[in-house]
This record gives C-alpha cells, sequence and structure tokens, in this order.
C-alpha cells in the first residue's frame, strides 16, 4: 500500500481537492500525491499545500509525499502521462479531484498481476445527496465485478479514470492518447482488448464522485 503514486488533475478545485486528498491519506499508507495543475486561478494549489509534508519534520498521517505539477496546452492525457513520467512509485492510482476514496483493499494489486488496469466503484453524490445510478452511472454495478465492461451504450468498452489502479511500468508502456480532449480511459481499453488484454472493474473498492458543474461525467453518456 505504500508503494503507489496518486495522480489528480486539478483546474479551479478549491471546493473538493482537500476531500480527495485526505481520503488518499485515511486509506493509503504514505502515498506519493502528484496533483497535475491547469492552470488553476482558484485556492486549489494553495490547499493541496496544506498537505505537504515539512522534511524537518517527522511524517505523519496529516501530511504526504505532495508534489504539483504544471502544465500548458492541456489533454487528459498528456495530463496523466506527465504525472506517470514524474512518478517513483510502483503502482498508480487515477484519482478525480472530485472524488472521495471510501474503499480500498490492498488485495486489490495483486489483481495486476492478471489485468493491466483495475477500476473501482463510483457513488454519484448530487449535494450531498446520494442518488440512483442511472445514464452513465448504470455502468458501475454494486454487486458484480466484470471483465472487460463493454458499454452498449456507448458502443465500447468502457473504463474510467475518476478512479483506476495502473502499473507504472505498463503506462510508460502504453501511454495515453495526448490528442484526445475527453475518454481517454475509453480509448485506451479499447486498445488494451484490442491488444489481447484485459482490465476489470471491482465493484467493491469505492469512492463517491462529488457533482460539479462542469464534470464530464455529469453529461450523461457522449
Amino acid at each position: 500500500m505504500d508503494d503507489i503514486s496518486v495522480l489528480i488533475r486539478c483546474r479551479n478545485e478549491q471546493s473538493h481537492i482537500g476531500y480527495a486528498i485526505q481520503s488518499c491519506l485515511d486509506t493509503l499508507d504514505n502515498p506519493e500525491i502528484i496533483v497535475v495543475d491547469n492552470d488553476s486561478s482558484d485556492d486549489s494549489l494553495k490547499i493541496v499545500n496544506l498537505f505537504a509534508h515539512d522534511t524537518d519534520l517527522p511524517l505523519t498521517s496529516g501530511y504526504s509525499h505532495v508534489r504539483t505539477l504544471s502544465i500548458s496546452q492541456y489533454s487528459p492525457g498528456k495530463a496523466l502521462n506527465y504525472g506517470v513520467l514524474n512518478s517513483t512509485r510502483r503502482y498508480i492510482l487515477v484519482l478525480s479531484s472530485h472524488c472521495i476514496i471510501r474503499a480500498f483493499d490492498k488485495t486489490v494489486f495483486n489483481l495486476l498481476d492478471d489485468y493491466k488496469a483495475v477500476f473501482g466503484n463510483q457513488i454519484p453524490i448530487y449535494h450531498g445527496k446520494k442518488i440512483s445510478k442511472r445514464y452513465l452511472w448504470s455502468h458501475f454495478s454494486d454487486e458484480h465485478d466484470i471483465t472487460n465492461l463493454y458499454s452498449v451504450a456507448e458502443g465500447r468498452y468502457f473504463l474510467h479514470n475518476a478512479f483506476c489502479l495502473y502499473s507504472k511500468d505498463y503506462l510508460l508502456e502504453y501511454p495515453f492518447d495526448e490528442k484526445l480532449v475527453g475518454k481517454e480511459d475509453r480509448y485506451w481499453a479499447n486498445d488494451l482488448v484490442n491488444r489481447g488484454g484485459s482490465y476489470i472493474y471491482k465493484h467493491d473498492i469505492v469512492a463517491d464522485h462529488i457533482y460539479t458543474s462542469n464534470g464530464n461525467t455529469w453529461k450523461g453518456v457522449g
């Protein structure tokens, strides 16, 4: 659990990013947290720095190895690839800046022996209220694990980078497409399956996904 780098993409997420980081500290052992910032103009980075460890003091559960990277000419894939290149741990957890980890078990790392990605359950939270899983959210079963989850609605394999675990070495070999303006996770999954690889949806690793007016996940299937 202590050999993991968490990648969080950020643009003006002052209302949520502190909760995302705190959930990492509550769930993981001494994670490396890398925030890839896309020209935030609010207090996002000031909040991120609240969690940074002062190396003159002992490392406690209230702080972590937090770094901020800045990116220009942003794309989702470019931000993730940049974070992977700058990470120092064996595993990569991609986490949305408005997700809060609720359940995560160290046995999930063993799945990466057989699968190239493991993505978790997401609970949609609308202004504090858990809402029913319709539209895109219906992909996140509360009862079953699914290998190579296929979305009939989207007509392609479905993977979601709001809460997804990878091996760093595999992402270095097969990075995300930096030309895409969205859905880099779906295209990566489809390429993976076409190469003969597999990924898995794990229903019992869980994150709350908080509503934001600009959040792509909340705009329905596309």
